[in-house]
Protein backbone atom coordinates (compact mmCIF):
# COMPACT_ATOMS: atom_id res chain seq x y z
CA UNK A 1 0.00 0.00 0.00
CA UNK A 2 1.16 4.00 -0.32
CA UNK A 3 0.26 6.51 1.68
CA UNK A 4 -0.10 9.79 1.31
CA UNK A 5 -0.83 12.99 3.53
CA UNK A 6 -2.27 16.20 2.13
CA UNK A 7 -1.77 19.39 4.37
CA UNK A 8 -2.75 22.88 4.37
CA UNK A 9 -2.53 25.80 6.70
CA UNK A 10 -5.54 27.52 6.04
CA UNK A 11 -6.79 31.15 7.69
CA UNK A 12 -9.62 30.85 10.53
CA UNK A 13 -12.02 33.05 8.30
CA UNK A 14 -11.86 30.90 5.05
CA UNK A 15 -12.05 27.52 6.90
CA UNK A 16 -15.81 26.52 6.23
CA UNK A 17 -15.24 27.80 2.44
CA UNK A 18 -12.16 24.97 2.31
CA UNK A 19 -13.99 22.24 4.11
CA UNK A 20 -17.04 22.77 1.23
CA UNK A 21 -14.36 22.52 -1.70
CA UNK A 22 -13.39 19.11 -0.07
CA UNK A 23 -16.90 17.95 0.32
CA UNK A 24 -18.81 19.00 -2.77
CA UNK A 25 -15.57 19.06 -5.09
CA UNK A 26 -12.68 17.09 -4.27
CA UNK A 27 -13.50 14.14 -2.23
CA UNK A 28 -16.22 13.43 -4.95
CA UNK A 29 -13.68 13.43 -7.58
CA UNK A 30 -10.94 11.55 -5.95
CA UNK A 31 -13.28 8.64 -4.98
CA UNK A 32 -14.16 8.54 -7.84
CA UNK A 33 -10.73 7.65 -9.74
CA UNK A 34 -10.08 5.05 -6.89
CA UNK A 35 -8.26 6.82 -3.88
CA UNK A 36 -9.08 5.98 -0.86
CA UNK A 37 -9.76 8.47 2.14
CA UNK A 38 -8.32 6.98 5.48
CA UNK A 39 -9.46 10.29 7.16
CA UNK A 40 -9.28 14.21 7.17
CA UNK A 41 -8.93 16.08 10.28
CA UNK A 42 -7.88 19.55 11.45
CA UNK A 43 -6.57 21.38 14.52
CA UNK A 44 -6.30 24.95 16.11
CA UNK A 45 -3.19 26.27 15.93
CA UNK A 46 -4.83 29.16 18.01
CA UNK A 47 -3.21 32.19 16.15
CA UNK A 48 -6.09 32.56 13.46
CA UNK A 49 -4.89 29.50 11.45
CA UNK A 50 -6.35 26.09 11.50
CA UNK A 51 -4.15 22.97 10.15
CA UNK A 52 -6.14 20.62 7.92
CA UNK A 53 -5.01 16.84 6.33
CA UNK A 54 -6.23 14.52 4.85
CA UNK A 55 -4.52 10.96 4.69
CA UNK A 56 -4.86 8.66 1.64
CA UNK A 57 -4.42 4.95 1.02
CA UNK A 58 -3.95 3.45 -2.73
CA UNK A 59 -2.57 0.39 -3.76
CA UNK A 60 0.61 1.84 -4.40
CA UNK A 61 2.94 5.15 -5.66
CA UNK A 62 1.91 4.14 -9.33
CA UNK A 63 -1.69 3.69 -8.97
CA UNK A 64 -1.41 6.89 -6.84
CA UNK A 65 0.09 8.68 -9.78
CA UNK A 66 -2.02 7.26 -11.88
CA UNK A 67 -5.48 8.23 -10.41
CA UNK A 68 -3.78 11.50 -10.02
CA UNK A 69 -3.24 12.11 -13.35
CA UNK A 70 -6.82 11.43 -14.63
CA UNK A 71 -8.10 13.46 -11.76
CA UNK A 72 -5.66 16.49 -13.58
CA UNK A 73 -7.24 15.59 -16.82
CA UNK A 74 -10.99 15.46 -15.93
CA UNK A 75 -12.59 18.27 -17.29
CA UNK A 76 -15.08 18.63 -15.27
CA UNK A 77 -13.57 18.55 -12.42
CA UNK A 78 -11.06 21.63 -13.66
CA UNK A 79 -13.75 23.38 -14.60
CA UNK A 80 -15.42 22.70 -10.83
CA UNK A 81 -12.08 24.10 -9.14
CA UNK A 82 -11.83 27.16 -11.63
CA UNK A 83 -15.21 28.31 -10.82
CA UNK A 84 -14.67 27.81 -7.10
CA UNK A 85 -11.24 29.68 -7.32
CA UNK A 86 -13.42 32.44 -9.11
CA UNK A 87 -15.68 32.72 -6.74
CA UNK A 88 -13.73 33.19 -3.80
CA UNK A 89 -11.35 35.77 -5.15
CA UNK A 90 -8.77 33.84 -7.53
CA UNK A 91 -6.77 30.92 -7.08
CA UNK A 92 -3.65 33.69 -6.71
CA UNK A 93 -5.31 35.00 -3.91
CA UNK A 94 -6.43 32.71 -1.80
CA UNK A 95 -3.00 31.26 -2.08
CA UNK A 96 -1.30 34.59 -1.26
CA UNK A 97 -3.96 35.46 1.78
CA UNK A 98 -6.49 32.03 2.85
CA UNK A 99 -4.58 28.99 2.37
CA UNK A 100 -0.57 30.02 3.85
CA UNK A 101 0.96 26.31 3.14
CA UNK A 102 0.45 23.40 1.26
CA UNK A 103 2.31 20.04 1.60
CA UNK A 104 1.96 17.10 -0.32
CA UNK A 105 3.63 13.96 1.66
CA UNK A 106 4.14 10.05 1.02
CA UNK A 107 4.09 8.65 4.71
CA UNK A 108 5.13 5.10 5.67
CA UNK A 109 2.83 2.82 7.94
CA UNK A 110 5.28 1.58 10.43
CA UNK A 111 2.64 -1.53 11.30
Amino acid sequence: MFYRRKFYIVKSDFLDRFNQLFIEINLPNQMKYGSKLVGRFMKDNNNGTWEVFAIWEYLSEEDYQKIESLIRSDKSHIEQIKKWYDENGGKEYIFREKILEVRNEKIISTI
